[in-house]
């Protein structure tokens, strides 16, 4: 390699990469599954070209062909090469041609070989090292997949852009590294279409449609220069009288861009509005599923003013139904990197979930329950839909909420998210009352209705140094964005109807923190059964072509609203009429029915609690097929009870043991569970594997130390 160049050259470099860590398995985070390690990458120009697996002289020349090909397709190299020393084995990635070569390739020779067609801004990106603060940062594989991806979409022409990553994986900091590429190249808009030289740095927005998401892109941003830098809020608009202009990265949330500006001399316009079309060179929108892709959003009027900009838009769902309007709109994601990818490469953790259903699920109304406020009849039937947003009963929420905090460690970061606003006060008060803490901040709320107080409590639960608070309950403010590491628990107590959002709160969980070897899901409300959907974790589909106009985006002309002439429609500007009967603006009509319980019922409310165990693909089993897969691996590990024994006996070959079960998928906590399942909480996980090989019966380990105790003490 050093005689073809490789580390001599300049901007060439050899570098020994782990690919992956590992899935985390096992009661201890500290434990993984095997790391994917690549002998040499070679990297020419900040890119990726190759993948280099060597073998020792005595092995055949293509012993590590198979690795070379999985390490090259992970890290989208062009070619893969196997090689013991004496010989070297070529396989082309794209073509699928492979063979012997004489020598390795140059630095030059690999990139036209990668690279036939030339593009000046690809060679302007790749002239652009990443920005690594320091050396603090360096990127994962699939982060720079993903940078790579886009780069090569805009050198490529495209405008409109999608990037499909999983809920923890980092989607703030490719866009970071994106943007830094194009600022620091001096990409614009104008010469990249006319092809000219680059003559001045782009205008770049990223755009989000909650504050705390905003803030969070502007911090990530801070290795720009101070004054590159705009956050764009009502504030300072009404202060200078003007949306601020003067910057090249600007921040700011679609509600800001959608307030109505009543300076403009022909008459009030959106603040976006003062914007001219061509202002951004680049737009970036983040959680892009819920924001202006959407046919029926009032936002899209953004997104078709500032038609003229390159936009990339950011997502951690796969197509569905609820979001198939973001991907017409932006077409095929250049890059996918999936929550299962995530989990099982080790930059997500794992999580499992417990099933918990009651005797008070459902709810018929009888005569001895006492009406506490609102209508009811004798015999009205109420499910988990209804609860809290149409009757309340105080007595069930508090059974539900002592179930979840006798099985959590109660001094672990947690988010609870209920059906309402006044669901989530109510949850809060019930876990104070039952906290070992005497912190009177154990338990916060945190919706839109706290406000800036809200958002003080999210900054310090969200400060992995800080414990209090411990708990934050929510409605719908906290199902997405918010990058907490250590939350451990999520406790579901409403119903998640889309799949999106489920996706989204899993999300909530799956960074990685030092010492967190999984989270755990409470479920009360039937959630899991979005595991059973075939598409949980699927592939997008490819878009389909508008019906009408048989574009990709549709292109239909948009008609303005009947009613005020606008498009979008501004009638939810106006005021809500006063209510015909109660004179109220909103209406309070209708109240929730609250009941209270005949005395004695809620202490008959019984509970079940249900496992799910997880397939290394990301799939649910049932602890039945949970059971016949470890018996079915058993096999390979050892072949009779005498062998476990002997394995077991000594604490090397017994981690061993216990590291490739947990490599197939078996961790600790897996077997821990299994013990459960079979009564055999207080024995040992010997007796786990006994039982499920040979059906022995497991023995408690008192009752081990018992028949031993003679020998032992000898």
């Amino acid at each position: 390699m050093k005689q073809a160049g490789w580390g001599e050259i300049d901007g060439s470099r050899v570098r020994r990469e782990v690919i992956a860590p590992g899935r985390i398995g096992g009661a201890a985070a500290g434990r993984r599954g095997s790391a994917d390690i690549a002998d040499y990458v070679l990297i020419y120009r900040n890119h990726k070209l190759a993948v280099i697996e060597a073998k020792a002289r005595h092995k055949p020349d293509t012993e590590g062909l198979g690795q070379a090909k999985k390490y090259a397709g992970k890290l989208q190299t062009r070619f893969a090469y196997s090689t013991n020393g004496d010989a070297i084995y070529q396989v082309d990635m794209r073509t699928g041609a492979e063979g012997h070569i004489e020598r390795f390739y140059t630095p030059d020779e690999l990139w036209h070989l990668v690279f036939a067609e030339e593009n000046i801004w690809r060679d302007r990106f790749a002239a652009v090292p990443f920005e690594e603060r320091g050396g603090a940062w360096e990127a994962r594989y699939y982060q720079h997949n993903a940078i790579h991806s886009v780069l090569e979409a805009i050198a490529g022409g495209r405008d409109r852009i999608l990037l499909t990553m999983a809920t923890g994986t980092g989607k703030t900091a490719v866009a970071f590294q994106v943007a830094w590429k194009l600022f620091h190249s001096r990409w614009n808009l104008g010469d990249w279409k006319s092809g000219s030289e680059p003559s001045r740095r782009p205008r770049i927005l990223f755009l989000a449609d909650r504050n705390i998401l905003a803030n969070q892109a502007f911090n990530e941003f801070s290795a720009f220069p101070d004054d590159a830098l705009v956050r764009i809020d009502p504030d300072s608009i009404r202060n200078k009288g003007r949306v601020p202009k003067n910057g090249s990265i600007f921040f700011t949330i679609f509600q800001t861009f959608m307030t109505v500006n009543y300076r403009n001399p022909q008459g009030w316009e959106f603040n976006f509005g003062e914007y001219p079309p061509n202002f951004f060179d680049f737009i970036i929108i983040d959680e892009c599923h819920r924001g202006g892709a959407n046919d029926e959003s009032a936002w899209r009027a953004i997104m078709e003013h500032f038609s003229p900009a390159v936009q990339l838009g950011l997502t951690a769902t796969p197509k569905r139904k609820a979001n198939a309007d973001t991907y017409a709109y932006f077409g095929e994601p250049v890059y996918i990197y999936s929550l299962r990818e995530g989990i099982n490469d080790g930059y997500l953790t794992p999580f499992r979930v417990k099933q918990i259903s009651t005797t008070i699920d459902e709810y018929t109304f009888v005569s001895d329950d006492i009406i506490i406020e609102g209508d009811i009849e004798i015999g009205d039937h109420y499910e988990e839909h209804d609860f809290n947003r149409i009757i309340q009963i105080r007595e069930r929420e508090d059974f539900r909420v002592r179930q979840f905090m006798d099985m959590i460690a109660q001094r672990d970061k947690t988010l609870v998210f209920c059906a309402t606003q006044e669901h989530a006060l109510v949850v809060r008060d019930l876990i104070n009352q039952k906290a070992a803490s005497t912190d009177p901040n154990y338990c916060v709320r945190v919706t839109a209705n706290d406000g800036a107080l809200g958002d003080q409590h999210l900054r310090t639960f969200q400060d992995n140094d800080k414990t209090i608070p411990t708990i934050l309950t929510t409605s719908q403010k906290l199902s997405t964005g918010v990058d907490a590491r250590n939350v451990r628990n999520i406790v579901l107590m409403r119903p998640i109807n889309s799949i999106v959002e489920f996706k989204q709160i899993i999300g909530r969980g799956t960074r990685l923190f030092d010492g967190k070897a999984y989270f755990t899901i409470y479920d009360f409300v039937k959630a899991y059964e979005h595991f059973n959907d075939p598409e949980w974790d699927g592939e997008p589909t490819a878009p389909e072509p508008c019906g009408s106009c048989g574009n990709i985006p549709c292109t239909c002309p948009k008609e303005a609203c009947s009613k005020c002439g606008k498009r979008p429609c501004v009638c939810s500007k106006e005021p809500p009429p006063s209510c015909t009967v109660c004179g109220q603006k909103p209406c309070i009509c209708k109240k929730t029915v609250k009941v209270k319980l005949a005395d004695g019922k809620e202490r008959n409310i019984q509970k079940m609690v249900a496992t799910t165990f997880w397939s290394p693909d990301g799939k649910p089993m049932s602890a039945t097929e949970f059971l016949k897969r470890l018996f079915d691996e058993l096999p390979a590990l050892f072949k009779d009870e005498d062998a476990l024994r002997r394995l077991w006996s000594q604490p090397d070959t017994r981690r061993n043991l216990l590291e490739c079960l947990a490599e197939r998928g078996y961790g600790m906590e897996q077997l821990h569970e299994m013990a459960n399942l079979i009564n055999a909480e207080k024995s040992d996980i010997f007796d786990v594997l006994a039982y499920v090989a040979y059906a022995d019966p497991p023995i408690t380990r008192e009752e081990r130390v018992a028949l031993r105790r003679r020998l032992i003490l000898n």
